[in-house]
């Protein structure tokens, strides 16, 4: 019996442990990982879950452009057709009028569009239509001249905004003339004076040997540049008539490619108007009359101050000889006055007069430290030395005993001065610039003064341009004359063979291949 009941016990133990498990009755020791893991299943229970949804824009974008559900007008244009929504469109004034007008497209509900426009494309299109279902529009520096044509057409100021902002941040070499040209196309007034003036402070320094850059100057821009006195002449004005005389060979061999790594290759434009048969001036032949502004825009008299300048301008035979004759006299007249009746100098003439008549030159700092330099040339007796020092820019008359005979004797002499300088970025922008205004110096010999304290924002490389005028300053001379009588002949279509007297004789250089016979 008590074997039976000693049997009894195991099974009966086993029994009350399934029903303990199964009611949960029985007691066992819980752990802290029990206890979080209890606390974290709560949490989840009563945290809410939260899924991702598209905003309000980002489906109005999707499910009304992309998706084109619910359209109300179908628009074709260059054979391509969007199934948009009149209430979207009519943020544009030009569907706005054709909707809510007398017009036959208000109640029609398919328009055709025809694009005159060149540069609208395909995808600038597709991007100004969904602008209209979304907040933002991305646009990429290479579709943004498209983008601003659509946006001109359909006249949405908030694109056209948008499409300045990255012109003026993408204005660089290879942008600057297209961004010009495009924003008189299209009247955006900031980017054309954004361009305009990053290419007077870059056209020196780059497009002398960046050809291809130089040959999309047309030629009323580049007039326009020439004349400007704010135009960083990088050296001197005969720099400036060497990258005219690369431009004209590039107007008359528009296939010119010159490998940039070969010098002999730059050379090229000088040899042919060098080695060019006829005795005439190029500018006043048929084919050159075209680009006579540019040249006429040049400051002439500052091409005859150097014995090389002139060998090289003479020889070229582009410019008329009796204009630069005109300014070898005024020029030696000068001379003389200053010499003999001790003119004492420009001072504070007009604003207008002195950025007409100066001198422009200009230099490249790469790096701070004590430089001085001189524009090569005769400057009528006053030799002028630049000394950039611990940031300070000053301007010396510089006289040697041994070159007196070449300088001016005057105890004093009077001169005007403005001074441009001006740091860049990668992209040659203009980040600061610091001038001074118009300055009116007398100097005696061997004296020195400050021009400027270069302001720490200005860094380097540093481009400096200075304008001088130690001369008064000459009437209209007589290619002026000519050029202005010139033009509103031209301007009224009369043939070239209708344009009697004298003004026949300059124009086919009569005068001049007569007295070249007479010496021969």
């Amino acid at each position: 019996m008590g074997q039976i009941a000693s049997r009894l016990k195991e099974p009966l133990h086993t029994a009350g442990s399934v029903a303990e498990i199964i009611t949960g009755s029985r007691k066992r020791k819980r752990n802290d990982t029990d206890h979080v893991n209890h606390e974290e299943t709560q949490t989840d229970i009563h945290t809410p879950k939260k899924k991702r949804l598209l905003t309000t824009t980002q489906y109005i974008y999707q499910t009304l452009f992309k998706d084109e559900k619910n359209a109300d007008i179908s628009v074709m244009a260059l054979g391509k057709v969007w199934h948009l929504h009149k209430v979207y469109l009519c943020q544009s004034p030009y569907f706005n009028s054709m909707f809510n007008g007398s017009w036959r497209e208000t109640f029609q509900d398919f328009i055709s569009i025809e694009i005159m426009d060149s540069k609208i494309t395909l995808d600038s299109l597709q991007a100004v239509f969904g602008s209209l279902y979304s907040d933002e529009i991305e646009i990429e520096p290479s579709s943004v001249i498209p983008v601003l044509a659509t946006a001109t057409l359909f006249q949405l100021e908030r694109i056209i905004d948008k499409c300045t902002e990255v012109m003026i941040e993408t204005t660089n070499a290879e942008t600057a003339v297209l961004y010009y040209e495009t924003s008189c196309q299209y009247g955006n007034n900031l980017v054309k004076q954004t361009t305009f003036e990053w290419l007077l402070l870059n056209l020196l320094s780059l497009y002398n040997k960046q050809i291809k850059h130089l040959k999309l100057i047309s030629t009323e821009l580049l007039t326009a540049l020439v004349s400007s006195p704010n135009l960083y002449v990088m050296q001197t004005e005969f720099s400036l008539y060497t990258l005219l005389r690369t431009w004209l060979y590039t107007r008359i061999f528009p296939n010119f490619e010159p490998d940039e790594n070969k010098p002999d290759d730059l050379q090229i434009p000088q040899n042919f108007f060098a080695k060019r048969k006829d005795s005439c001036p190029f500018l006043l032949t048929e084919d050159g009359l075209t680009y006579i502004e540019p040249f006429n825009a040049l400051r002439l008299e500052y091409l005859i101050c150097h014995h090389m300048d002139m060998k090289f301008v003479f020889g070229d035979n582009i410019i008329p000889k009796k204009w630069l004759f005109y300014h070898v006299q005024n020029h030696w007249n000068t001379i003389l006055k200053i010499d003999h009746s001790h003119e004492p100098g420009p001072q504070n003439e007009d604003e207008a007069v002195f950025n007409k008549n100066s001198m422009r030159c200009g230099r490249t700092l790469m790096e701070p430290g004590y430089q001085k330099w001189r524009w090569t040339g005769f400057n009528f007796g006053l030799d002028l030395i630049l000394i950039s020092d611990q940031r300070v820019l000053s301007i010396r008359r510089h006289h040697r005993a041994e070159h007196e005979r070449l300088l001016s004797v005057q105890t004093k002499r009077q001169f005007m001065v403005k001074v441009s300088v001006s740091s860049i970025n990668s992209q040659r922008q203009r980040t600061f610039c610091q001038q001074t205004e118009i300055k009116s110096l007398s100097l005696e010999k061997n004296e020195e003064v400050q021009l400027l304290t270069m302001d720490p924002k200005l860094v380097h490389p540093l481009l400096i341009s200075v304008n001088l005028l130690v001369h008064h300053p000459n009437k209209m001379s007589e290619q002026e004359k000519f050029v202005e009588s010139l033009k509103d002949k031209l301007n009224l279509s009369i043939p070239i063979s209708e344009i009697g007297g004298d003004e026949t004789d300059l124009l086919f250089g009569r005068d001049l291949r007569h007295q070249e016979q007479q010496t021969e």
